[in-house]
């Protein structure tokens, strides 16, 4: 029989812009954005959807997207602003994908239209997943409003939500059409939220970029103390950083390989295991902390450059480690996050290890007792900290 043979390159190309006050109307920058975007479509419509937390923090912004639509009327608003929760709250309960799915249903938003969705990662990442599932893809455009989601998760290809109890366990490789980055979304962050996405740039930097983590070391004060010149620098490095590796051999990730997942394994579980309580940057400087050590124990990082690591993790005020991060036999809770971490590959398990600051390396064996060492070692670490950070308040 004759054999008919199908290839084509499809290419995706968006940009992220960095702005402050997105929806002053004197700020041309979406306007222009959207009127460029297939000017040969006389009828463009845009839905937004809301996190309610920005929402609720930000109580004008609805009435000042509406303004703003008012002032530029070549793109038709969709006045039914859709405010949905934020957190992993969103993503677990499929009734907040519906409410998308209905509105982009109710208002026709079709595929010469938007859906713009302001928030944190967790709602950028269902909505996208609801628009690109919308008539085999409706255009997005994610405007992140924490450090997570400007950083790393908002600029990126993915989407998802959490199913059968695992974290995006449904979800598409759908780039945005656009990502906009407002500074100004970042000044009503809590301590604790503005803090976790800079655990994204330490990962980041830890296997990209010497230079960078070196950079992170000298400002982690700065950071800490929610300088703005400081956070606005870490945020376009780190998502530099993000967008070169995208645009590698892989972007949409069909082999096992992930080093952008270097200390998520065991952080995604975490999560789960504490039902959302530990945010994901907070997980995610943990699992660093875990993989780390693990590295130096295993001979692949020296102690020294594994003590720094540590030692950034402690000044930028996260926590080393948490109690079920400890493991006491092979069974443990966590050590199954391996398991769910193959089987999210799709093959093969392929963990990044560290060989130096800005330089990894592929595992495809993690040994439990390793782990286990690795975090009793953390649990003391911590314990110590704790220690001296209550004998200084004394």
């Amino acid at each position: 029989m004759d054999t008919l043979h199908q290839s084509f390159t499809v290419k995706f190309s968006y940009d992220v812009f960095f702005t402050s006050a997105l929806f002053d109307t004197t700020n041309k920058l979406i306007n222009d954005f959207l009127t460029g975007s297939n000017p040969s479509v006389s009828v463009k419509k845009i839905l937004f959807v809301i996190d309610n937390g920005v929402a609720n923090t930000h109580s004008a912004l609805v009435s000042q997207i509406k303004d703003y639509f008012i002032r530029h009327n070549q793109t038709q608003l969709v006045q039914d602003i859709l405010i949905i929760p934020g957190g992993e709250t969103v993503k677990n309960d499929t009734r907040y994908l519906d409410q998308v799915l209905e509105a982009i249903n109710i208002h026709g938003i079709d595929r010469h239209s938007f859906v713009a969705v302001i928030g944190g990662g967790a709602v950028l990442d269902m909505v996208g997943y609801a628009a690109t599932i919308s008539h085999r893809g409706v255009k997005h455009i994610r405007i992140p409003t924490t450090v997570l989601s400007q950083n790393d998760s908002g600029i990126g290809v993915k989407n998802g939500i959490n199913y059968f109890s695992k974290k995006n366990f449904l979800g598409t490789f759908s780039p945005p059409v656009a990502v906009f980055n407002d500074e100004l979304f970042l000044s009503t962050l809590s301590d604790r939220d503005w803090r976790s996405g800079i655990a994204e740039a330490i990962k980041v930097a830890l296997i990209k970029d010497k230079d960078f983590f070196i950079w992170l070391e000298e400002n982690a004060t700065l950071l800490a103390q929610r300088d703005k010149v400081a956070m606005n620098y870490q945020i376009w490095k780190c998502a530099q950083l993000h967008l070169e590796h995208i645009r590698g051999t892989d972007p949409f990730e069909s082999g096992s390989s992930r080093p952008l997942d270097f200390g998520h394994w065991s952080a995604h579980k975490l999560e789960y295991l504490t039902n959302f309580e530990v945010r994901h940057g907070e997980a995610v400087a943990m699992g660093i902390a875990l993989d780390t050590v693990y590295s130096n124990l295993s001979g692949r990082l020296s102690t020294d450059e594994s003590q720094r690591v540590l030692n950034l993790i402690q000044k930028l005020g996260f926590e080393l480690t948490h109690p079920l991060l400890q493991v006491e036999q092979d069974d443990s809770p966590i050590l199954l996050g391996l398991q769910e971490f193959r089987e999210h590959l799709g093959g093969q398990l392929t963990i990044t290890m560290l060989t130096a600051i800005g330089k990894g390396e592929e595992v495809h064996e993690i040994d439990a007792g390793i782990v286990k060492k690795a975090g009793e070692i953390l649990h003391e670490l911590n314990q110590q900290a704790t220690h001296n950070l209550s004998s200084s308040i004394l």
